[in-house]
């Protein structure tokens, strides 16, 4: 690997003392190209701090603009499962393929429209370039529909028109006022409801007054009103700016467009910068009105802006998306089977980790936000579900797109008392007295630092049982109920006599019996409670227990669960003395904590 850095340069002048970084040896002076001339000066950036109220309207383009960026392009089959998928989220502006490029593409779209596939609120969009063969093939594609859009688009900034096109600024204008005015043609012979889209690729890097001329002219051609908008595209067909300069651009055109009232303002961002999240939503600040996208962004190069990511940021501040992501679970793995390609695992909202704490500050922090939910919502008789979601790190409830609080916490060598706590509360319904759950985390984390690996939620349950609620061997706890009511309960162990108390404080008194035959112990704690939600089915007692010996070694804990308060009570005492290695037989180890005692 050729080294990045240059040890020997000298640290630049204008760094602070603490900043030892050094030039690299990158060859940034390849990318000083200018920037065009910025269209708003700062103090007319009214869009900077504008909130946004409403959703916008959505643009997928995964059948066209997504498609033609995958490895292997979807076939018919998957097209339409990812068309009925983007019915199903809502979507209304469906842009659905590039007929003119071949013929599968070509029969895509006639498919949908002989097979009376398209909803009755729902427009199609079918691409075209500005080649009068091609946009004709595109007309012949949306024969018979009832609605659909014609984009059209072509290039138009200077290293475009000089590189590509090798196009002057107004061999640019005739390209297209000529395409435009077929556009017009072909929908008056075709006598169908079809309006048109018009996108000046690479929009950003174009000079913005003739991206404003070319707008403009195309908009007169087709007669743009507001009964028939024109719906003009601008995208960033390669980010090459941070987004607030995309809303300065935007918001020029905006205020600059001489049929604003009559022209659908879209934007069309791709992430080369990994910023099109943050250009979209400061364009639509800046007065954009529609957003083109993808699910997931999937795109060429970095892809296009996330359509999932907005709505759900939108969703986040109490503003409805108009789409239905209620199962992001499921809208993923459809994606991911018509794209092949997986989601990354950090992609916001939708990975597998994303609500997902390791760290053990972020765990406890998760945990008391999800207890202090359940608190406020047990003394104001409403649903967790009815409350204001407030839980720190997870900035929307994870159930709200159809995930589960299950793997909002995972156990590693980085946990901590309160993650743990929290899992062990989540599936098993327990709440570890403090002092517990600290000793537990030492010893979850002396396991995950010696396997290296994440320990899941049942073998952290199995950990758990094995450490605190083992009896010893051949001891026996049982209940003993007399005609009256009243009952016992009867412990047996081996080498003592078998010892009966009454059910009423049986961890106390049992302690005490103990004492009577020579075993000296003293139950310093006693904390006792239910699993799950107390007094429903399946909820059973569990007593947590803290024993100490005369000798003076460190308090040991023990638990004890049983569907009879008592036996959980007197089964913990007896898990703890076992622990403490108190009645251990000799060929029988003691637990982890209590070999950790004896070091």
């Amino acid at each position: 690997m050729t080294p990045s850095t240059r040890p020997d340069a000298a640290a630049a002048t204008a760094q602070p003392w603490w900043n030892r970084q050094r030039p690299s040896a990158m060859p940034v002076h390849r990318y000083r190209q200018p920037r065009a001339a910025a269209p708003l000066e700062p103090a007319q950036r009214s869009w900077l701090g504008t909130p946004l109220t409403r959703a916008p309207l959505w643009s997928s383009v995964d059948l066209r603009d997504g498609n033609q960026a995958l490895a292997n392009p979807m076939d018919r089959a998957r097209k339409l499962e990812m068309f009925r998928l983007l019915v199903r989220m809502g979507f209304k502006d469906i842009e659905v393929g590039y007929p003119s490029s071949s013929e599968a593409e070509f029969q895509f779209v006639r498919d949908l429209v002989e097979a009376d596939l398209i909803p009755d609120d729902v427009t199609i969009t079918v691409f075209t370039p500005a080649k009068a063969e091609l946009i004709e093939r595109t007309f012949d594609s949306i024969r018979g529909t009832d609605r659909a859009i014609v984009h059209l688009c072509h290039a138009t900034a200077c290293l475009w028109r000089d590189v590509v096109f090798r196009m002057s600024p107004s061999e640019v204008l005739d390209l297209a006022r000529v395409s435009a005015r077929q556009l017009v043609r072909l929908a008056d012979r075709s006598r169908q409801p079809v309006r048109f889209q018009y996108s000046p690729e690479t929009f950003n890097v174009t000079e913005p007054e003739f991206a404003l001329e070319i707008s403009n002219l195309v908009a007169d051609i087709v007669e743009a009103t507001p009964d028939r908008p024109l719906t003009l595209n601008l995208p960033t067909t390669v980010e090459t700016d941070s987004p607030d300069y995309f809303a300065d651009q935007i918001q020029w055109m905006h205020r600059s467009l001489e049929r604003r009232d009559s022209i659908i303002l879209s934007v069309h961002p791709h992430n080369d910068r990994g910023t099109a999240v943050a250009a979209a939503e400061y364009a639509l600040a800046a007065g954009a009105d529609r957003v083109e996208g993808t699910l997931f962004g999937n795109g060429e190069r970095t892809g296009n802006v996330c359509l999932v990511t907005l709505a759900l940021n939108l969703f986040s501040r109490g503003i409805d998306p108009q789409l239905d992501i209620s199962d992001i679970g499921a809208i993923r793995e459809i994606v991911e089977r018509c794209n092949e390609m997986p989601v990354h695992a950090r992609h916001p909202y939708a990975g597998d980790l994303v609500f997902t704490a390791f760290s053990g500050t972020h765990q406890d922090a998760v945990a008391k936000g999800l207890a202090a939910l359940d608190a406020e919502a047990a003394t104001t008789g409403r649903s967790v579900r009815e409350l204001p979601w407030q839980v720190p790190y997870l900035p929307i409830d994870p159930r709200d797109v159809g995930r589960s609080y299950e793997a909002i916490i995972r156990v590693n060598s980085q946990s901590g008392k309160g993650g743990i706590a929290h899992v062990l509360r989540a599936e098993r319904g327990i709440e570890l007295p403090v002092p517990v759950r600290v000793e537990f985390a030492k010893i979850v984390q002396r396991v995950t630092d010696v396997t290296g690996h994440e320990v899941s939620s049942v073998k952290l349950w199995d950990l758990f049982c094995d450490e605190y609620c083992g009896i010893d061997s051949g001891a026996t706890v049982r209940m003993r109920c007399d005609g009256g009511g009243t009952g016992d309960v009867v412990v047996s162990l081996p080498g003592l006599e078998p010892i009966a108390v009454p059910a009423a404080d049986a961890a106390a008194d049992l302690v005490t019996a103990l004492g009577e035959q020579g075993v000296q112990v003293e139950l310093s704690e006693l904390v006792t409670g239910e699993t799950g939600a107390p007094g429903t089915a399946g909820s059973q007692a569990v007593a947590y227990a803290r024993i100490r010996t005369p000798a003076g070694e460190r308090p040991v804990w023990g638990v004890g669960f049983s569907s009879v308060p008592a036996l959980a009570g007197a089964r913990a005492v007896l898990a703890a003395l076992r622990r403490g290695g108190v009645l251990a037989e000799r060929d029988q180890p003691a637990p982890l904590a209590a070999r950790e005692a004896g070091r």
